[in-house]
């Protein structure tokens, strides 16, 4: 939690730095033109008393209006920005043999972190990155999917658990949600409301994004604040990867001409490289015949990236390929050499498709990063680019898929001669994709060992898990116990 929570800090402590004029009214008061700086120890902070006049008449009274809270002068703009289901191999800024320039561009100027804490779950991760909290005590302990309606994983954000954007929006920021939201409870994908779920309600006053862990980037299921649109008809070339960073351009630059003073907080979460896998045909081209080389290579050629960049020891060992072992419960992951010429041609053609999609995602957050900088705001803006709201899924399955449903339906292994007949469109709007488990670009593997794929090199899984019950009924724990185990769930979120 203590990444999640200096991100907190850090925005919130830049508020402070000017706490010595807090509450002070800025301008003419009572005019509508004045602001007041806050110290934020209440919001929304109290409301103040009504300093003009009101007498029987007009002309006898003073009208009075209330200031506006505005931040400290000089307080920074804040990109966040997080892609999807990328592991700690996976970008070249960290060992990864995909280009993401803007993410180097982002580690030259700044920090690059290396330990960042996930739940490996994409709602716990980004319902903690917001509130700055243990994900249990935001409602998030498993995806809004899986929500059981006991606390903790009921999927609600309550009032009391501000985020970000709310701490941000009543000390005057202007703040915005562009892409993801896997935030909002499943039975409130509704234009009926209520809205307090959705990222309105959550303290952004713009949103433009789409609803759940994934949607097909070709037509996507997006909203435009509390309304549903359909950019893509008619637009044979239309991708949300691109439209995501045109509309929050647009808001950028719509924004700095309304109010050039007024600083922003934009949450940037594009649903690259979430399943399904989809990049514009030419960057999946860029990658052709780049992983002919197969996964046990590029495993090898990643870990030495990785430790010239200094990510990782110079003495780190690459973990065993699963073949057997005891250590990973007898799973085996088929070598390459082992593979047909038809087998390696589709998972040569699964990675390059991923591997434009990373390139693709990276590409369009580098135009948002560039329109920070022609707008002149890059030295006051603090940007923060995180690699993934966990590591890259599995979900699809040991061979790849052409259709991610076929896996979300059980269906778990394809004809090769079906799959071939997507070869050529791969990635483009006719298909739904995902890639093998064998090529997740992180270095470790899923073992299927019945606890999550997030024991990625050099995290590799020591432990065993033997058998995990959960009993569903009335607590066999005296009231005493009951209290004490309350109270010791309750410290460890706090």
């Amino acid at each position: 939690m203590k990444t999640r929570s200096f991100l907190m800090a850090a925005l919130v402590s830049a508020l402070a730095l000017t706490s010595a004029h807090a509450q002070q009214i800025i301008g003419t008061p009572g005019s509508p033109s004045a602001t007041q700086v806050i110290n934020g120890n209440q919001l929304p902070p109290p409301p103040l008393k009504f300093g003009g006049v009101i007498k029987e008449t007009a002309p006898d009274s003073k009208p009075y209006w209330p200031p506006r809270v505005v931040p400290p002068k000089g307080a920074p703009n804040v990109l966040l920005i997080m892609t999807d289901d990328q592991g700690y191999g996976v970008s070249g800024t960290f060992g990864g043999v995909v280009p993401t320039p803007a993410m180097d561009r982002i580690a030259k100027a700044g920090l690059r972190y290396t330990q960042f804490h996930s739940t490996a779950l994409c709602s716990p991760t980004r319902a903690a990155l917001i509130t700055g909290r243990n994900h249990h005590s935001v409602g998030f302990g498993v995806i809004g999917e899986m929500s059981t309606g006991f606390p903790g994983y009921d999927s609600v954000i309550t009032p009391d658990k501000a985020t970000i954007g709310t701490i941000l929006r009543d000390n005057g920021y202007a703040t915005s949600w562009f892409g993801k939201n896997h935030n909002t409870p499943t039975y409130q994908y509704s234009v009926a409301g209520p809205y307090d779920q959705w990222p309105s309600g959550m303290g952004f006053e713009y949103f433009y994004g789409f609803m759940g862990g994934e949607t097909d980037q070709w037509t996507p299921y997006l909203f435009r604040d509390h309304t549903q649109i359909f950019p893509f008809v008619g637009k044979k070339d239309y991708n949300l990867i691109t439209d995501m960073a045109d509309e929050a351009i647009k808001y950028m630059g719509d924004l700095n001409a309304a109010a050039p003073e007024k600083p922003f907080f934009v949450y940037y979460v594009p649903g690259g490289t979430h399943s399904p896998h989809q990049p514009k045909l030419e960057w999946r081209e860029k990658f052709k015949g780049k992983f002919d080389m197969g996964w046990e290579k590029l495993r090898e050629q990643i870990i030495a990236n990785q430790k010239r960049l200094g990510i990782i020891p110079a003495n780190t060992q690459l973990t065993p390929w699963p073949d057997g072992q005891a250590e990973y419960a007898g799973a085996k992951l088929p070598k390459w050499d082992s593979l047909t010429e038809i087998q390696k041609k589709l998972y040569a053609r699964e990675a390059e498709n991923f591997a434009g999609y990373v390139a693709y995602t990276d590409h369009e957050i580098g135009r948002v990063i560039q329109a920070v900088e022609d707008m002149g705001k890059l030295d006051n803006t603090i940007i923060i680019y995180i690699s993934g709201d966990n590591g890259t899924s599995a979900e699809g399955t040991l061979e790849g898929t052409f259709n991610q449903m076929t896996a979300y339906n059980g269906i778990l292994s394809l004809p090769e001669a079906e799959q071939l007949l997507h070869y050529e469109d791969w990635g483009q709007a006719k298909t739904y994709p995902h890639m093998s488990i064998d090529e997740t670009f992180d270095v470790g593997l899923d073992t299927r060992s019945g606890v999550d794929d997030s024991y990625e090199l050099p995290f590799k899984f020591t432990g065993t898990i033997e058998k995990l019950t959960f009993k569903l009924g009335p607590s066999q724990m005296t009231a005493e116990a009951q209290k004490a185990a309350a109270e010791a769930l309750k410290k460890a979120m706090d």
